[in-house]
């Protein structure tokens, strides 16, 4: 049997582990174990395989993911998710939608702190759900919004997985951290758009809340300084060079951690909690890694990838049809299984057939992004409809799925919107350059 065979079996053998419901993690890890072995053999293959953990675990601008992910808990252990949104209530709340509309801006806000989609979905769902619901606010728009709003963490920096799509791809992780933000805004005030287009037919879905003076208004942002201060200084640092990612993320971390003692909300208890999460959350992530590293590893042996990305590059069909048909398998990808998954396991084979057709790196890394975004909401896993379930259990699963449908047409309208205008993406980017 050929290496070339091997490589194909191996990748027929990792697909029914997936659907046959192993973790990710441990699919992966078996799959380009056995197959290390299978093509090297068995001592140079357990060599190599000895090697692989030490040289993802121990590589320094890696350990920019656990100290963002460590900031988002801190963060989020800090309460600032309700000052968030109690300052973007005050300013939108007399609006059509004002109530959703302030649980987007909350969103975005938590963003910027927290890259976890998840935790950002959780947080926001314990504090805004509630509110909406007995301020009248329609159950699926209450969910979708909260649902929609947690994707909003993946694309605004700094994104977990914006930084794992630039390790994978060997891009900078500055600069792809710094090409989310038109796109996030862009998303952001879409999203507004949409909610007070929907609530300005259909008033029942939001009642309009009680107008507060501007006296009121400018006295709420003083809660939120804390937060526009890290912003600005995590991300103005990467962009003028200052510091590397790697060192924003330890300032991010250590601000965070700051913040939360300054205000006074922060004890030793959610600090130990907070590196506890963080820890888990992380061993979680590395864990893929490792085995997606080893996997990559066994399929560049066995030539499968080169194959394939020669094949479709030389398919006589415009560059735009094969992106089209990539987007295509990550929105079904997307609906069984997590973004950082989905991405380890395309980008060794997209990757090189992107560059080879001439598109953007960092451009492609936002468009995946953004259809990691879609994935996260839709059926059967959508993580983060089940996310507002457990938070929200009196909202039926059905309604926040519909609750979500809406959005999913304005995150295609991005897409298109990015495919069409790449310099939304790319400008801020190529000035750092």
């Amino acid at each position: 049997m050929t290496d070339f065979q091997i490589g194909v079996i191996a990748l027929v053998v990792l697909m029914i582990l997936i659907l046959l419901g192993m973790r990710i993690a441990y699919a992966v890890t078996i799959v380009g174990a056995v197959g290390i072995i299978a093509v090297k053999g068995w001592g140079p293959g357990t060599a190599l395989l000895g090697t692989i953990p030490s040289s993802v675990v121990g590589t320094y601008s890696y350990s920019a993911i656990p100290l963002f992910i460590l900031m988002g808990y801190l963060t989020y252990y800090s309460g600032i998710a309700d000052d968030l949104f109690d300052t973007a209530r005050v300013w939108v709340q007399h609006v059509h939608g004002g109530l959703p509309i302030a649980t987007v801006l909350a969103s975005a806000g938590f963003a910027t702190v927290s890259g976890s989609s998840s935790a950002a979905t959780s947080v926001l769902g314990k504090m805004a759900i509630p509110r909406m619901l007995d301020s009248g606010v329609d159950k699926k728009l209450a969910a979708g919004t909260v649902a929609m709003g947690g994707c909003i963490a993946a694309l605004i920096p700094p994104s977990t997985i914006m930084i794992i799509y630039g390790i994978i791809t060997e891009q900078s992780i500055g600069a792809m951290l710094i090409a989310g933000i038109v796109p996030g805004i862009l998303t952001v005030v879409l999203y507004i758009i949409m909610i007070y287009i929907r609530t300005r037919l259909n008033p029942a879905l939001a009642p309009i809340t009680e107008k507060v003076s501007w006296m009121e208004r400018f006295k709420s942002l003083k809660n939120i300084y804390g937060v526009i201060i890290l912003f600005v200084l995590i991300m103005g640092g990467m962009y003028f060079g200052v510091f590397t990612p790697t060192e924003a993320a330890g300032i991010g971390a250590g601000g965070a951690l700051l913040l939360g003692l300054v205000l006074r909300r922060l004890n030793f208890e959610k600090i130990r909690i907070s590196a506890m999460e963080a820890i888990k959350t992380s061993a979680m992530v590395f864990a893929i890694m490792v085995g997606i590293s080893m996997l990559i590893r066994f399929l560049a042996q066995t030539g499968l990838t080169q194959f394939i990305s020669g094949f479709i590059t030389d398919l006589p069909v415009p560059p735009m049809m094969i992106l089209v048909f990539m987007l295509i398998v990550y929105l079904i990808l997307g609906m069984f299984m997590d973004a950082v998954s989905m991405m380890m396991i395309t980008l060794p084979i997209f990757f090189p057939i992107i560059l080879s057709l001439g598109f953007h790196p960092i451009w492609f890394g936002i468009i995946v992004v953004k259809m990691a975004e879609i994935g996260l909401v839709s059926p059967p896993v959508g993580l983060n409809c089940f996310i507002v379930k457990s938070v929200a259990p009196k909202i039926p699963l059905g309604k926040v799925f519909w609750g979500v449908v809406p959005f999913i047409f304005v995150e295609f309208l991005v897409v298109i919107i990015l495919i069409l205008f790449p310099q939304l993406v790319t400008f801020l980017p190529d000035l750092m350059m």
